[in-house]
């Protein structure tokens, strides 16, 4: 007997995908067109929970990039408010007494001139050994690239929520699909064993009659 079960994903659902390419689930009408037998149950079962893995495992990548992005925008929009303020500011215009953070627990005081160059960090090198990047721009390209940064930032997020929902609804279909299939073997189990009660029922009566 063949114990490789059919393919999860048949039919027009295997080329169903979100707009990021994440696949859509397969819904399980009828059991029938991916159980043909009760010896494919266990495979079938068992590619339906490889799914449902994969769908869990792009879950959590995404939470965890939300929570990068909800941490993220912030920063850049305070930034780009700083950018625009200083982009206000004329060459007769006083200095201005503030404070920055060198790390956590430490500012320092600072005096700052009109300006029309700012300092952006970039990010962190790959390398740790190495500090992190830091470039100069003219005010007016540094309020471009931030702009341009928090608009593909706001959609990164607009996109992260919208495949968040998608694979909700996709584990969700597959657990159906599992309870389905799960559900299926045990009414063929019954059916079976009637069966069987039955068989044993009729050659009982047989056996029970008089002999000629």
């Amino acid at each position: 007997m063949s114990t490789k079960g059919k393919e999860p994903a048949a039919g027009k659902d295997a080329e169903a995908a979100n707009p990021r390419g994440i696949p859509k689930a397969p819904f399980v009408d009828k059991v029938e067109d991916y159980v043909s037998s009760r010896e494919e149950v266990e495979t079938t079962l068992r590619n339906f929970q490889e799914m449902i893995s994969k769908y869990q495992f792009m879950e959590l990548n995404l939470q965890r990039r939300i929570s990068g992005l909800k941490d993220k925008m912030p920063d850049i929009q305070k930034t780009l408010d700083t950018v625009r303020f200083l982009k206000t500011r004329t060459e007769e215009a006083d200095p201005i007494e503030t404070t920055f953070e060198l790390n956590e627990t430490l500012y320092a005081k600072a005096s700052i001139p009109p300006t029309g160059e700012v300092y952006l960090w970039l990010g962190k090198a790959k390398e740790r050994r190495q500090a992190n990047v830091m470039l100069s721009y003219p005010i007016g390209e540094a309020e471009t690239l931030l702009t341009s940064k928090l608009a593909a930032a706001k959609q990164s997020y607009e996109n992260c929520e919208e495949d968040l929902d998608f694979l909700r609804e996709q584990i969700t279909t597959m657990e159906v699909a599992v309870a389905r299939v799960y559900n299926w073997d045990v009414v063929q189990k019954r059916k079976e064993k009637a069966e069987e009660d039955s068989k044993g029922q009729g050659g009982k009566e047989g056996s029970d009659q008089p002999n000629g």
